[in-house]
């Protein structure tokens, strides 16, 4: 498999990764605010059912996201590509997302993973608007980021058809060279 070839697959990733996981925190921020009608108990129970294994839904598309997007922003970034800045702006979202996630959202998540649904804590709503605040810091960085990389894949699409030329530039060849 050529450079070429691994480094679309990567960029593919990176994409489809990021798209998955923004959508994954849109989702969870519609079902969020629908809550926000309920009380202490609904709350709580929900919750419970959402932190069975939506944090592994999380990690499956966050992590794989970040390193894609990583390493098409480092190669960009070596081939001053038009779309470096682009690229190196969707990983600073992504990394937004993470350190929110493990500043905010993780921890709280890991306070109410003990909560009763008979008896939520007296102060349920305030760490919920906590939670809440810190999750749309996330979803709008993640929705963000996803957009960054799809308007970067279609400057190198329309630049690269105009061009009759492949990713090829990206990893530092002449046009019409080959890496095998």
């Amino acid at each position: 498999m050529s450079i070429v070839s691994i480094l679309k697959v990567v960029r593919t990733a990176s994409l489809l990764f990021t798209g998955l996981f923004a959508g994954f925190l849109l989702g969870v921020l519609v079902l969020e605010n629908s809550l926000r009608g309920y009380g202490a108990a609904v709350y709580a129970q929900v919750r419970q059912v959402e932190l069975d294994s939506l944090d592994t839904l999380a990690s499956v598309t966050l992590i794989p996201a970040l390193v894609s997007t990583l390493v098409v922003a480092v190669l960009a970034i070596r081939a001053r590509g038009n779309d470096r800045w682009l690229l190196l702006a969707a990983f600073a979202l992504l990394l937004v997302v993470f350190v929110t996630s493990l500043a905010f959202n993780l921890p709280i998540n890991g306070d109410q993973a003990d909560w009763s649904v008979q008896a939520p804590p007296a102060d349920w709503a305030s760490v919920r608007d906590r939670w809440q605040a810190a999750h749309v810091v996330r979803t709008v960085s993640a929705v963000l980021a996803f957009c960054s990389l799809a308007v970067a894949a279609v400057i190198r699409t329309a630049r690269s058809t105009a061009a009759g030329r492949s990713d090829s530039a990206l990893v530092g060849s002449k046009p019409g060279s080959s890496h095998q």
